[in-house]
């Protein structure tokens, strides 16, 4: 190439890469991302590349624990504006660009898979809290009332933590007492009376408009703190307004609309995992959070481990997965293999167990089945290991195989667990099995999904029918 035909060449990648929506600020780095590929392969020319080129080049940037996630979501973009607009080879256009990019996410320091060894709420210094549904500190109300009284959130989340209750818990308890506060002008709780926590129930109902199961959470995290962190007995005060808000039916999808959405899940691997919800009814956590030794292919079933409410339980494999699950172990083993060869290898263990088995970070047994696309570094320790994959990844696979079908429902990754329990019972099981299989602790959680046994459209003939119409 004539030094006019190269500076045209990138002349034109800079406008491809604007009407991509890239900023001006960003797009050197993009060119220098293309450049570093080009000179990676110099002896190669780039419209004999196939898509293994690419992915085995995203494997070995993902394996530089000092290339941050967004500089790995720029590599990406680069190398598609690369071979979708410029070197225009026809595998590009049908890549999985996006899925690479959704992929390149940290866990950061407070998810719920490593925020136990943190003393949360408080955070390393500049990391930006990321906040899930449910879980929001709007303007800074938790980390100000913390500051105002740190004792008392230091003790709550030890109370909690000595009952191994689930960092979620941890979570909601410690916003509940910090909207509690604020309610009453900040003053300090031990001064605040029964009468005070019903004019907080009433303020949700009346003014919040919430639902029945969110006041009986506030409720619960209140009496937890006045009975365990104040020591202070909470009298019967059973006289306040309770929400009438209804509870709402789940989300439940045909088994032809399920076949429909896996189809449509093109990412071989996020397929496997929705099938994994579907198939075993698990939850969206419980998948991202399988290990290796948790996969039993001889006894034909999975154990998920440390569960809501902190149990275990099995469910069975389904016999359409395993050879599935098999050739994604084999991949988790290559890529571990790849990242001890390197030096790394890690993966994230609680303290308590990291401290009991020392070596355990390493073995192959405790890797994630479904591992991130990048190696990252613990932002409180510094060590550099290869989390799970972030759970939004599924999330966004799922929304967007259900947006590309058109279905009128809201559905997500719960919505298959749903459709799990509601097809068992329609099978004719027994709810005992299925409240087991759910990991529910009372059957009357599980009870929600008979609703499907009553068929109301199906054994009601309506009068419309009926008529005798010309």
């Amino acid at each position: 190439m004539t030094d006019d035909t190269i500076t045209r060449f990138w002349d034109n990648f800079i406008i491809k890469s604007k009407s991509y929506g890239i900023k001006d600020s960003a797009v050197r780095w993009h060119v220098l991302h293309a450049e570093g590929y080009i000179k990676a392969h110099s002896t190669e020319r780039l419209f004999e590349h196939t898509p293994q080129h690419v992915d085995k080049y995203l494997h070995e940037m993902g394996q530089k624990p000092q290339l941050k996630n967004w500089q790995y979501r720029q590599i990406v973009k680069a190398l598609q504006i690369l071979f979708v607009e410029l070197v225009k080879v026809g595998w590009a256009v049908n890549f999985p660009w996006q899925d690479h990019i959704d992929a390149a996410v940290d866990l950061p320091s407070d998810h719920a898979t490593i925020a136990r060894d943190s003393r949360w709420p408080v955070r390393p210094e500049g990391e930006q809290r990321q906040h899930g549904k449910g879980d929001r500190d709007t303007n800074g109300l938790l980390t100000k009332v913390t500051k105002l009284f740190p004792v008392y959130f230091e003790r709550l989340m030890a109370e909690i933590r000595v009952r191994q209750y689930s960092i979620r818990t941890e979570r909601a308890y410690s916003s509940w007492l910090a909207r509690y506060i604020n309610f009453h002008n900040m003053s300090d709780p031990i001064d605040l009376q029964e009468e005070s926590i019903v004019r907080y129930l009433e303020h949700l109902v009346i003014n919040r408009n919430v639902a029945g199961s969110t006041q009986s959470q506030a409720l619960n995290a209140l009496v937890f703190f006045y009975k365990n962190v104040l020591e202070k007995e909470i009298k019967d005060f059973g006289g306040f307004r309770h929400s009438k808000k209804p509870r709402r039916l789940p989300v439940v999808l045909t088994r032809e609309q399920v076949s429909q959405l896996l189809t449509h899940i093109e990412n071989s691997t996020r397929c496997l995992m929705a099938s994994l919800l579907y198939g075993c009814g698990m939850r969206l956590m419980e998948c991202v959070r399988l290990r290796v030794q948790d996969v039993d292919f001889d006894y034909q079933q999975i154990m998920i481990r440390n569960a809501k409410g902190g149990k275990d339980r099995v469910v069975p494999l389904p016999k359409r997965l395993v050879e599935l699950l098999k050739v994604q172990l084999e991949a988790v083993k290559k890529t571990h293999a790849d990242d001890i060869v390197k030096g790394f290898g890690s993966v994230y263990l609680p303290s308590a167990l990291a401290r009991k088995y020392p070596n355990a970070v390493k073995e192959y047994r405790w890797q994630y089945v479904f591992p991130a696309s990048t190696i990252s570094e613990d932002p409180r320790s510094g060590a550099v290991r290869r989390h799970h994959v972030h759970e939004r990844v599924l999330q966004k696979s799922i929304k967007a195989a259900s947006d590309k079908i058109g279905f009128a429902k809201k559905v997500n990754c719960h919505a298959l667990r749903h459709s799990f329990a509601t097809h068992l019972l329609e099978s004719g099981n027994d709810i005992r099995t299925v409240q087991e299989l759910l990991g529910h602790a009372d059957v009357s959680t599980t009870m929600i999904y008979t609703h499907v046994l009553n068929k109301p459209g199906i054994t009601v003939t309506s009068p419309l029918d009926t008529l005798s119409m010309p």
